[in-house]
This record gives C-alpha cells, sequence and structure tokens, in this order.
C-alpha cells in the first residue's frame, strides 16, 4: 500500500483566546474562528442553530521533528503506559491536525464566536462543521483510567494563589 499525499488549503483563522500551547487549562477561554475572506456568508448559514461544533486545525507552531512514531508514556509520565502515536491526540502525529468540539457562542458575520477551542491565536482552521448528536459514539465508551488522571486539569482554571 502506498501513501497518498493530498493538498488541504485553511479555511479560517483562529483570532485570540490562547495565546501558547498548554497541556492545561483550556476551558472557559473564549476566541473567534474567522473563515477566511473568500467564503461567503452563506456557507454558514444556520450554523448559529447549533450549540457547538467539530473543529479540525493544524498544530502550526509544531515542525516535522516533533513527529514521533513510537510508543511513549503519554507527557512523558512514567505513571501512565506507553502507547502508540495514534493513540495520542498531540503535535506528535503524521499530520499534525487536531480536533475540537468548541462551544458556538454568536456568529457575527464571518466570524464564529467560540468557547473552548484547545488552539492558539494563528491556528489554521482546515475544517468545521455543525457537531450532531447523531454522529456522536454509539453505544458504551470505553477507556483505561489514564486519560481522565491526565485530563482532571485540561478544562479547568487554574487557581489563582
Amino acid at each position: 500500500m502506498s501513501a497518498e499525499s493530498f493538498k488541504v488549503n485553511s479555511i479560517a483563522t483562529v483570532v485570540g483566546g490562547h495565546t501558547t500551547p498548554a497541556d492545561d487549562y483550556q476551558g472557559g477561554v473564549e476566541s473567534i474562528i474567522r473563515l477566511h475572506p473568500q467564503y461567503p456568508l452563506e456557507t454558514l448559514q444556520g450554523i448559529e442553530n447549533f450549540s457547538h461544533l467539530i473543529v479540525t486545525w493544524h498544530f502550526h507552531l509544531a515542525t516535522p521533528d516533533d513527529v514521533a512514531l513510537h510508543a511513549r508514556s503519554p507527557r512523558n509520565d512514567p505513571r501512565w503506559p506507553a502507547t502508540g502515536t495514534f493513540v495520542h491526540r498531540n503535535h506528535r502525529r503524521p499530520n499534525q491536525l487536531a480536533t475540537s468540539f468548541p462551544r458556538l457562542l454568536a456568529v457575527d458575520g464571518l466570524d464564529l464566536h467560540v468557547e473552548d477551542l484547545d488552539a492558539v491565536a494563528g491556528t489554521p482552521i482546515v475544517d468545521l462543521a455543525p457537531y450532531f448528536e447523531e454522529f456522536g459514539p454509539r453505544g458504551p465508551v470505553e477507556q483505561p483510567s489514564w486519560p481522565a488522571e491526565m485530563l482532571r486539569n485540561y478544562w479547568t482554571a487554574p487557581n489563582p494563589k
């Protein structure tokens, strides 16, 4: 089987929100997904009726040297088992793409105001769609215990001291 490559163009850019990548404290931050001006307003018609989006984005601050095609402990923490590249959800993946499910707050022209998008300002968006419950997981969702432990603080704000 041969590898197939194809070109993907960004459709939008993240404006505001997070400014640096982080492993935790991603929640409660508002940002804008700004569609590129070549897309007519009609491409968003009806999206305001949905509470959440599916957003596919590129880890644009990563480099090809960051890709790691081997098993390792998540966040290099030996408390968690070594797992393969496709078991992690980070920039070390071959295509350096991520998927997020932010809450849609408002639509203003080509600007989609969202909350809980875990991409940083300047991130290229390669695709977006409304989240349909009917396309969510069917049947019980199972996972080992380490993701819940690792992501315990992912959506929470840091405690002020």
